[in-house]
């Protein structure tokens, strides 16, 4: 079972390119706008099962221009890539943090086998 986690704070950088959050629990996670972009929560990433998910290509310099509330479990974050349907749950958004390094090497890791890459727009 997963413990909730609360936000205390939500800041977006001044570029637009990071989103820092800390929660109740001491953690303190800096997020890029280009993490947060390829690992959206979305139905258009994630699909509607893990068969469907796409790799996104060419969101290197992808900021953010809204940070909305949902309720108070989420944020919806809206890009400038237009894409702004995914809702950031704070559970997510504190995974996401605690495995961000990984999560990253892994989007890498799935450019390269599929052909695309971080500057040329694309999914597969």
């Amino acid at each position: 079972m997963t413990t909730e986690r609360w936000p205390t704070e939500l800041r977006l950088s001044k570029d637009r390119r990071t989103l820092a959050i800390t929660f109740d629990d001491g953690a303190h996670f800096d997020l890029s706008a280009e993490l947060l972009r390829i690992a959206s929560p979305s139905a258009e990433v994630q699909g509607h099962s893990a068969a469907e998910r796409k790799t996104v290509g060419g969101k290197r310099n992808v900021s953010i221009l809204s940070v909305d509330a949902v309720g108070n479990y989420a944020v919806r974050l809206g890009f400038d890539d237009m894409h702004s349907t995914g809702i950031f749950s704070w559970i997510f958004l504190h995974d996401l943090g605690s495995h961000a390094e990984q999560r990253f090497q892994d989007y890498l890791t799935d450019l390269a086998a599929k052909g695309l890459d971080r500057d040329k727009p694309g999914m597969r």
